[in-house]
This record gives C-alpha cells, structure tokens and sequence, in this order.
C-alpha cells in the first residue's frame, strides 16, 4: 500500500513537472512573438523582459533536457568567425568596457534573437505568423509616427517625417529599416490572401507603410524600396504595376524630388562623413578601433574634430558628425578589415542559403518565400550603404530576416516532397 502511494506521489510529481517544461516550451515563442512585435515601438522595457524571460526558460529547459534547441544553420559558421573576431577585438580595443558591453548587447543578444526564432518558430505556420507579427508592428509604429509627426507636433507634410521631433529610438533615417521589409512581406501575403479580412487588412498595412517611408523622403529608403519590388516582379510580373505606381506616387510626395538633385548628393554629408571614417579605418586597419560603439564618438580615443580640420575645404565638415554613414564603413573601422570580410561572409551565405532554397524545392508557394525573403533582404541592405544599422531595432530586423531565411531553407529540407496549402 505504502509503495503505491509513493508510485502515485511520484507520477503526480513527474506529471507536474511535465506541464512546467510544456508550459516553458509554449511560452518562448508567445514572448518572441511579442518581442518582434515590440521591436519597432518605444517599447523597450517590454522588449527586454520578454528576451530576457525566454533565455531563462530556454537555459531551464537544456538544463533538464527538455528542449531539441539546437545552433545548427548555414550561418552558424559566419556568424561563429565574425564573433570569434569581435572578441579577439578585445585584445586591441582602444576602450575594453564599452567593447565588452556592446559584444554582449549588440551581438550575443541578437545571435540569441536568431536562433530563438529559428527554433521556436519552425513551421510553416509559424513562419507565416512571424511574418504578420513584423507587419503588425511596422504599421502600428508607423501609424503613431505619423500621426505624432504631423497631427500633434504639427509639423508641416513637406518637412521631413521625424526631423526635428524628438524620436530617439526611430529617428528618419532609421524609419525604412522597419517599414520597407515589412512592406515586401505584406505584399507576399497579400497574393496569396485567401479572405476578404486578410486582403483589407493587407493592403492597409502596404499603404500605410508606404505612406510613411516615403514621408521620411530618404533616398536610402526609396532605392531599399525599388529594389525589393523589382525583385518580387520576377516571382509575379503583376508587381510591375505595384513598382510604376510606387514611381508615380513618389512625384506627389513634397520635397522628396528636390532629394534627387544631383549637385545635392554629389556635396551630400555623408561623403563627408564617410571620408572621415576612412582616415580612422586607416589608422587601425587590421583590428579597429574595437566592437564598442561609443568609441568612435569618444573625443579622448579618437580625435575626429583634429582630422576633421586638417582635410582640405572640399572634405572638411562645419560640424562633425561623428557617425560613419555607412554599415560597411561602420563594420570595417570597428573591426578591421578582417571583420569586414567576416562580416561580408554572412552576407555571401545568406544569398547562398536563399539560392540553395530556390534550387531544392519545386513548390511554387516555397519559391514565392524564396523571392519574397530575397526582396526583403535586400530592401533593408540597400539603405544600409548609406547610414550605420548595426544596433537597435533595424539590427534586429537584420536577424528576423536571416532568421526567416533559415526556418524557409529547413522547411523545404523537410517538406519539399508535399503540397504546401498556404493559408
């Protein structure tokens, strides 16, 4: 009798601690999902502690091994090299603590974005709701810029959305980072939309995120835009009517043509800053200056204002900005030129991973996420020559993006023999 009660103590015990570990495993892709959602909104504090709650879950399931997380992906070795080298930077960094601090904030955190997504977001379904998560908090940010921009502040539609308003987190230039993907996977969406509801909600999401980016009259963003259209036009030739209307729309947009003067881009800033970045890369070519971000602004470690003064008048800035506008630029006076081909080699495996995507499946709806995570990528990667996207919520946009990328490529190793019904 007594043996029984223990068996029934211990089943009910084991039962228990079935339901945490269920309860666990459910509730990381519930606090990633809110996580891309929050991602573009000022909503920072919420954020965190949803990343930070699904590392604990996740170190409380490998600790019991009740969890098949696992680090493989084609990335994992380019993303394995340049963060091998980042932390080598350690060793010559002109300011230990900040490079520290950024290795963690700016590169580990995100590294453990991706592959809680890869992970936890490994179906279909779940692939297609990562998707809407990325368009929902797009359009609800980019509804509350506007609407804060243009109705409450007051600032007149010719003036630039977010110049002169106090958007710390989601300034201008960074706006097309968050709006434009989302644009293209919208767009994915919609074509395959199947209902009334879906194919409203749909073409409000692409018309606000429109609306916005071309608000924010960045060339970066324009060009991040065209180019993702012209790449869904290979997977549906009707984006060439969606790709004209986007040119056209743009002629209505004040002052946005006036950005497209060439004797403005020619004596724009950013060569200016650009030119700067390169005399910093050259005194610290091989390893940096360090992976922390707040050392290239650090007068007391890199003396901008003396360099600065010492161009001649054509390259000289009346205010320095010291920011290289530039990802590549960013990355390669961080990390050398050693980083920056590490760096270049994630970009390199993405594209192949994309490729090889193509290349496996016969699954027409699988070959439309193929272009459509294409169009995305390379939408965010076109501004990015032109302003730094290496932290915060467009960083973070970058890993959703490879993220997607290889939850396509393991669902097509899985299931390319299967019809695929898209919902």
């Amino acid at each position: 009798m007594r043996n029984e009660l223990h068996g029934i103590i211990a089943s009910a015990g084991v039962e228990r601690s079935e339901k945490i570990f269920n309860f666990l495993n459910f509730s990381i892709p519930l606090l990633m999902g809110i996580y891309v959602f929050a991602n573009p909104l000022p909503l920072s504090a919420l954020s965190n502690v949803c990343f930070y709650l699904s590392v604990l879950s996740l170190l409380i399931l490998i600790g019991f091994r009740k969890t098949s997380f696992s680090l493989r992906s084609p990335l994992t070795l380019p993303f394995a090299l340049f963060s091998f080298w980042a932390a080598i930077g350690l060793l010559f960094t002109l300011d230990f603590d900040n490079t520290l601090h950024d290795l963690r904030s700016h590169l580990l955190n995100y590294l453990v974005v991706f592959y809680l997504l890869v992970n936890y977001f490994n179906s279909q379904m779940r692939l297609e709701f990562l998707s809407v998560l990325v368009i929902f908090g797009a359009t609800v940010s980019s509804l509350g810029t506007v609407i804060s921009y243009y109705f409450i502040d007051g600032f007149p539609f010719s003036s630039r959305l977010g110049i002169g308003a106090n958007f710390r987190d989601m300034p201008c230039i960074y706006i097309g980072f968050i709006t434009i993907p989302a644009i293209v996977l919208a767009f994915n969406r919609l074509q395959y939309s199947k209902t009334l509801t879906n194919t409203l909600l749909s073409a409000f999401a692409i018309a606000v995120l429109v609306s916005t980016t071309l608000l924010t009259q960045s060339r970066g963003a324009l060009f991040g835009l065209l180019a993702g259209l012209i790449i869904l036009c290979f997977s549906n030739r009707k984006f060439l009517i969606v790709l004209i209307s986007a040119l056209i729309l743009s002629l209505f947009v004040p002052g946005l043509v006036d950005r497209f003067d060439p004797e403005k881009m020619i004596h724009d800033e950013r060569n200016k800053t650009n030119h700067l970045a390169m005399e910093v890369f050259k005194l610290h070519p091989t390893t940096g200056v360090g992976f922390g971000m707040q050392i290239y602004t650090n007068p007391s470690l890199v003396d901008l204002e003396k360099m600065n003064s010492q161009f001649p008048p054509e390259y000289r800035q009346e205010k320095v900005i010291a920011q290289p506008h530039n990802t590549i630029m960013d990355i390669v006076v961080r990390t050398g030129v050693v980083g920056l081909v590490l760096y270049s080699s994630i970009l390199f495996a993405s594209f192949l991973l994309l490729w090889k995507t193509y290349r496996t499946t016969k699954n027409q709806y699988y070959r439309s996420w193929v272009f459509c995570l294409a169009a995305s990528y390379v939408s965010y990667l076109v501004p990015a020559l032109f302003t730094d996207t290496t932290y915060g919520a467009r960083a973070i946009i970058f890993y959703i993006l490879l993220a997607m990328m290889t939850i396509l490529w393991n669902l097509v190793r899985k299931e390319d023999t299967f019809e695929v019904n898209p919902s």
